[in-house]
């Protein structure tokens, strides 16, 4: 898991290990800066690495966009980002310094899209996470919006599937069915396979047997929460019975 990863922040080997602007995040924050020009040196930095720390440092460049941190993003963002109490300092400072360097949002999002560009529901996760800490004061405000939808587009997520993250986190008329990447003339029998799937797809178990950090499932569960809610509200609409709700992947 990543959080085995933290003790080792006040260090200067984890930034060699991750490379690039993600590397040079942590050897800033431990204490020197690495010039990095051709990546890491010691092969595929460790992904559970990658995916919290990029987390980390796009989570601080949006608190940035909009100017304002409220307590409610940050109660978020530490529900979503565990690590060891004795090194919850650590994260909040890489925290602060990613809100603070020169360095923008579009290299650290350009080095994660890299990093997972053949596993494209990790970079989903990426941005289901950065919405759940927007939305966590209430309302995704203009700037947070226009943050995210940057940071999809680095990510290649196409506009379509950016309705359907976002409906998880922003109620809409239509929210139910893009919650479900669904459309309202799907039949019955149609829809149930539709949420079957993405149960299975979505299931936080697939992402602790492919050794995903915490934060991964984290986000995982929330997503299942939301795509169950929404079936719920289809059933109810469409007056289909509850036996037809498939169980749990």
């Amino acid at each position: 898991m990543a959080s085995t990863f933290w003790g080792a922040l006040g260090g200067g080997g984890l930034g060699l290990v991750v490379g690039g602007p993600l590397g040079a995040l942590l050897g800033a924050l431990a204490g020197h800066v690495l010039v990095d020009r051709e990546g890491a040196p010691f092969g595929p930095a460790p992904r559970q690495l990658v995916f919290t720390t990029g987390l980390v440092a796009l989570a601080a460049k949006m608190a940035r966009s909009d100017g304002v941190v409220t307590c409610d993003e940050i109660t978020a963002f530490r529900r979503i980002v565990e690590v060891p109490a004795d090194q919850q300092e650590r994260i909040e400072s890489l925290f602060d310094l990613a809100k603070q360097t020169s360095a923008g949002f579009e290299a650290y999002a350009g080095q994660i899209a890299s990093a997972f560009h053949d596993e494209p529901a990790l970079l989903e996760d990426v941005l289901d996470g950065l919405f759940l800490i927007a939305a966590a004061d209430g309302a995704i405000h203009e700037a947070e919006h226009a943050y995210l939808r940057s940071v999809a587009a680095i990510f290649a997520i196409s506009d379509k599937d950016f309705a359907r993250i976002e409906a998880r986190h922003a109620r809409r008329p239509d929210d139910p069915y893009l919650v479900l990447g669904a459309n309202r003339d799907m039949g019955d029998a149609e829809l149930k396979r539709l949420y079957r799937r993405l149960v299975a797809d979505t299931h936080p178990d697939r992402e602790i047997a492919r050794g995903l950090p915490e934060e991964a499932v984290t986000i995982a569960t929330k997503r299942l929460s939301a795509i169950n809610a929404a079936w719920d509200l289809i059933r109810k609409e469409r007056g289909l019975s509850q036996s037809l709700t498939p169980e749990p992947a």
